[in-house]
């Protein structure tokens, strides 16, 4: 049974960091195939960082480029989330995401809460 399970989330004031980590167990997972989302309240879902499918290069959603950076080890079956600059609009519930086999993120974590302070 494939379990993803997020940490490193809490409250930080508006322009401090957290780190984010997911551990991922159950069958392995390189890190290409780990990636970050989250939900915001009231909001959808929306993908946050992870590398795109078939290519070596990650991709960030517009409103954390330059503040967040994904990390992984593969082999680790772990990914890392560095966040950076946090504003008060990164407060959600930040969720890892794992894939197999296309380009769809089908496990899911329960999810890490961060809430930014103004």
């Amino acid at each position: 049974q494939v379990q993803l399970v997020e940490s490193g989330g809490g409250l930080v004031q508006a322009g401090g960091s957290l780190r984010l980590s997911c551990a991922a167990s159950g069958r392995p997972f390189s890190s290409t195939n780990l990636g970050w989302f989250r939900r915001a309240p009231g909001k959808g879902r929306e993908f946050v960082a992870g590398l795109e499918w078939n290519r070596a290069e990650t991709d960030y959603a517009d409103s954390v480029k330059g503040r967040f950076t994904i990390s992984g080890v593969d082999g680790a079956n772990r990914v890392h989330l560095q966040m950076n600059n946090l504003r008060p609009e990164d407060t959600a519930v930040y969720y890892c995401a794992g894939r197999s086999g296309s380009p769809l993120y089908i496990y899911w974590g329960q999810g890490t809460k961060v809430t930014v302070s103004s």
